[in-house]
């Protein structure tokens, strides 16, 4: 008796695996600005992480008990005390993500209480691209690629491949400032722009951040700026 094919199969040997796609990792950026939180928000994005955003400790916290997260980036520049302590309650609910914390301007006791609260670093903004990604490569690998200790020379590589993905990324957050123009929606308009100012400015593109700046400067206080508009899809060679 001939047998069934698929008895005929041999097993697959390890060239014929598929490598099964990385997890996507979740990170939560939590700041009281909308524009403050988007430069690290867009940054992180870039580099292939479910990026949530909380306004202040209640809501921060409510997604922490929802959602299992890897990091949480944390603005010390609100009130005084509050980010230390916010720090605090994720480990007390049970939040086991790495935790980081950014400041403008916070002095030398909140940035103590941050890192005696359990971060990682406390980093001074506006935080440069290459420092956060390659400490996070270091101290909390995200979804894509080997940690930056493994890989030599590590910064070029890094940088190459968050200028690959900023300009893949180029013309979704061209499109999302050109709707939120189109449809008179401000807000959106003028978020869009700072998370693509902060991304610019972080990897090299003054003349687009400067563009974006002030879109969204207009746009915060509701002035659609539609030749600003025009003027960035020049700048930035779309």
């Amino acid at each position: 008796m001939t047998p069934h094919p698929t008895a005929q199969r041999s097993a697959p040997g390890p060239g014929d695996r598929r490598e099964e796609p990385a997890p996507c990792r979740t990170a939560l950026v939590v700041g009281a600005d909308p524009t403050g939180r988007a430069p690290v928000a867009g940054l992180l994005q870039l580099t292939g992480w479910d990026v949530r955003e909380a306004a202040g400790t209640r809501e921060a916290l409510g997604l922490a008990r929802r959602v299992e997260l890897d990091l949480v980036v944390v603005d010390l520049d609100g009130p005084a005390g509050e980010a230390p302590v916010l720090l605090h309650r994720l480990r007390l609910i049970g939040c086991r993500a790495h935790l980081l914390a950014v400041t403008a301007d916070a002095g030398a006791r909140d940035r103590a209480a941050a890192l005696e609260a359990g971060a990682l670093a406390c980093l001074t903004g506006p935080v440069d691209a290459r420092l956060l990604v390659g400490l996070l490569a270091r101290r909390a690998p995200g979804p894509r690629g080997p940690a930056a200790a493994d890989v030599p020379d590590a910064d070029a590589e890094l940088l190459d491949r968050l200028q690959q993905v900023y300009a893949a990324a180029l013309p979704g957050r061209l499109t999302a400032i050109a709707d939120g123009a189109r449809t008179g929606d401000a807000a959106a308009l003028a978020r869009a722009s700072a998370t693509l100012a902060g991304t610019s400015a972080q990897l090299g593109h003054p003349e687009v951040a400067a563009v974006c700046r002030a879109i969204a400067q207009d746009a915060r206080r509701g002035v659609l700026a539609h030749e600003l508009v025009v003027e960035l899809r020049t700048v930035a060679g779309a």
